[in-house]
């Protein structure tokens, strides 16, 4: 199909995508405990379906964890064979008065989709299923559709699921729809994530609580030795001070502080914190915040020293760095700079591996061609993300010889994981048109994508 049957194919099918993408927010698949899992398991069963209607053998896969999906399709005579990955579970919607629509309820405002997982990443497996639906009988090269049921969760079951079907998840390239655009009109490849630490720290400097006034003074409260210990993790500047944490080359792409105020909805007044670059402070470099504190609520406060504070601190590691190595750094920290001979504690919660990716070769060739068609024009921009996609470093460590591509359908201003996320539905339409034009050209180039 020339570039032209692409587009007009791809424009053809869209109206039945977005209503499919509907039909899938309306499913409230989270993974999380504590929530009904049977959403999952519809989730998991309404995209078997989808895959099903564009001529996929099907299947519904776990081990020990939530549903997966896979969808295979073999390659014509000589073709590459592409993995395209996405998951069907969403974030909890928290507060729902903060939303401004039903979280569950898809609703168009403006030229953007509302809905929980509209974006992230329930687009990202409809603009799959939009290339497929665009060639029909005629797909170009051989697919394999993976389709995870507990990203949000921490992929538990992710490596046991790659290592149980490796043979039948084998591909050259690999597409990762689950990343974010530079901007809206400006298409992007991921080259580079973050990895996590998340750690408990607790304190403890009473048996029990005890009246403030008799005992204030001499006798340190848990809450303010916790406080002491957490002001310790940044410098005056705001830049990371524990010692041992690894710092990434410098980004090539520069972020206008304007801009980057205005996306994350900086109060007006407020400082940024860190030096350099913003790309390398939040692409870059190691970033520690403080995400949770469990401490009694001030309404409910008694006038007496609280015994012991809780907090929760989560650790973005540059790529490059060691999940292991970054854990035992930030315990050591603590445990050098802990206050009043206090007790304390540091457990794991959860880690992840930073990543970074050579984005050269046919592949990412083919992909900037695709992008700039679908995007009249516009070369898309080589992007770090400062969150972390831990399940890209296993990924390249199961399947060294794929070329992998993290793509995205969001923008800056999709909101994944908060309240009103959405999806531009024109954005969206490009991402589709440059899915379908990248298996294209992957099928045009099918010696060199196959020896990449």
């Amino acid at each position: 199909m020339s570039d032209a049957e692409v587009r007009a194919a791809v424009e053809r099918e869209l109206p039945g995508v977005r209503a499919d993408l509907e039909r899938l927010v309306r499913i409230p698949g989270v993974a999380f405990d504590g929530f009904d899992h049977s959403h999952v398991e519809r989730s998991a069963d309404a995209v078997a379906e989808l895959l099903r209607g564009c001529g996929l053998q099907v299947r519904i896969v776990r081990s020990g964890g939530q549903p997966a999906v896979i969808g295979t399709r073999p390659a014509p005579p000589g073709a590459p064979t592409v993995m395209l990955y996405a998951h069907h579970d969403v974030q909890p919607v928290g507060d729902r008065a903060r939303w401004e629509s039903d979280p569950f309820e898809p609703v168009e405002r403006d030229g953007r989709l509302y809905g929980r997982g509209a974006a992230d990443d329930k687009a990202g497996i409809m603009a799959h299923v939009a290339a497929l639906r665009a060639f029909g009988d005629a797909l170009p090269v051989g697919v394999v559709l993976f389709v995870e049921g507990e990203e949000e969760y921490g992929s538990e079951s992710l490596e046991r699921l790659l290592a149980e079907h490796r043979d039948l998840l084998a591909a050259d390239v690999i597409v990762i729809a689950d990343s974010v655009n530079w901007d809206v009109g400006v298409p992007a490849l991921t080259t580079s994530l973050r990895g996590i630490v998340n750690c408990f720290v607790e304190i403890r400097t009473l048996d029990q609580a005890v009246h403030s006034g008799m005992f204030g003074g001499a006798v340190p409260d848990a809450l303010t030795t916790l406080v002491r210990l957490l002001a310790t993790l940044h410098d005056d500047a705001g830049d990371v001070a524990v010692e041992g944490l690894s710092v990434g080359a410098g980004a090539a792409v520069d972020y206008p502080q304007e801009r980057f105020r205005a996306e994350a909805g900086l109060v007006d007044g407020v400082q940024l914190i860190g030096t350099g670059r913003i790309t390398d402070r939040i692409w870059t470099r190691p970033a520690v915040a403080v995400i949770g504190i469990d401490a009694p609520p001030t309404a409910e406060a008694p006038n007496a020293l609280v015994p012991a504070a809780r907090a929760k601190i989560s650790v973005r590691l540059a790529p490059g760095d060691d999940p292991k190595r970054a854990y035992r750094a930030l315990q050591e920290h603590l445990e050098r700079h802990l206050p009043w001979g206090a007790r304390l504690d540091v457990v794991a919660e959860h880690a992840g591996d930073p990543c970074a990716i050579d984005a050269s070769g046919p592949a990412f060739d083919a992909a900037r061609s695709a992008f700039r068609t679908a995007w009249d024009g516009t070369d898309a921009v080589d992007i770090g993300i400062g969150g972390s996609i831990p399940f890209i470093a296993t990924f390249q460590e199961m399947f060294p010889q794929a070329a992998i591509l993290v793509t995205g359908v969001e923008d800056p201003h999709s909101r994944a994981h908060g309240p009103n996320e959405s999806l531009h539905l024109g954005e969206f339409a490009r991402v589709c048109l440059a899915e379908a034009l990248l298996l294209s050209r992957l099928a045009d180039g099918t010696d060199s994508v196959s020896e990449s």
